[in-house]
């Protein structure tokens, strides 16, 4: 603890105003894509349409093992990513505090010149949006196995054809939980791209600004004006 806040006194004033940019971009990305997501056409609120008529047809089924294999191959997405993050996480675990690799960086070209613990610092953070990326793509993979679940626990579609009241609660139910694992799944993705953002501030400060407005801009553009938006708000559903 005395060495981060001895790191933290390395800081100076750019480097402090390049940590506020990165952290207020990326909460205030996150809380503003939740936010216009309900407002307009997204990405996210596109494909949760999607899901909920995905579904709906699951529920006049009576054989659902397309539907479990569906389930199980988006699972896939969170698990391979997860199963990188780890390995991030342990490389930058051994890299902190070691005088070779602060001696590595300093030697590529553009590197600034920094002192040991504030390159430790600068570590420190890859490593926090590594871990924070670790546990929710681990909690998208649960939450994909719940709605497996409920896929698996849907009454037959014999029962739904007598209560169509009971069929929409179920497929809104199930849509809902599989639009969270997505979503889990996003901001895992989300703490990926900013750590090139990141990366970034072992060059300078304003290296690491203009990166995390870049990574944002690229964020929004693809949650709200992709060209994969255009097509799938098309969706008949």
């Amino acid at each position: 603890m005395m060495e981060l806040l001895g790191a933290l006194a390395l800081l100076q004033p750019a480097d402090a105003l390049a940590l506020g940019v990165f952290f207020v971009g990326w909460i205030g990305y996150v809380n503003f894509a939740r936010w216009l997501s309900r407002r307009r056409v997204s990405v996210l609120a596109t494909t949760n349409r999607i899901r909920h008529a995905w579904m709906l047809q699951t529920t006049v089924r009576e054989v659902r093992i397309l539907d479990g294999a569906v389930a199980q191959n988006m699972a896939s997405s969170p698990s391979f990513f997860a199963s990188t993050t780890i390995f991030l996480i342990g490389g930058l675990v051994a890299a902190l505090g070691a005088d070779k690799t602060s001696g590595l960086v300093r030697n590529l070209p553009f590197a600034a010149q920094i002192p040991v613990g504030l390159f430790d610092l600068k570590l420190l953070l890859l490593t926090g949006l590594y871990v924070h990326a670790f546990f929710r793509f681990t909690w998208s993979m649960r939450q994909y196995s719940f709605g497996a679940l409920l896929i698996g626990a849907a009454p037959s579609a014999e029962v739904f054809q007598h209560d169509e009241p009971a069929r929409q609660a179920y497929a809104a139910r199930a849509g809902y939980v599989m639009g969270l694992a997505a979503e889990t799944f996003n901001d895992g993705l989300r703490a990926i791209y900013l750590s090139f953002a990141a990366m970034l501030w072992f060059m300078s400060p304003l290296a690491m600004m203009l990166g995390t407005v870049s990574v944002i801009a690229v964020l929004y553009r693809r949650e709200f004006h992709s060209e994969i938006l255009g097509v799938l708000d098309r969706h008949p559903v």
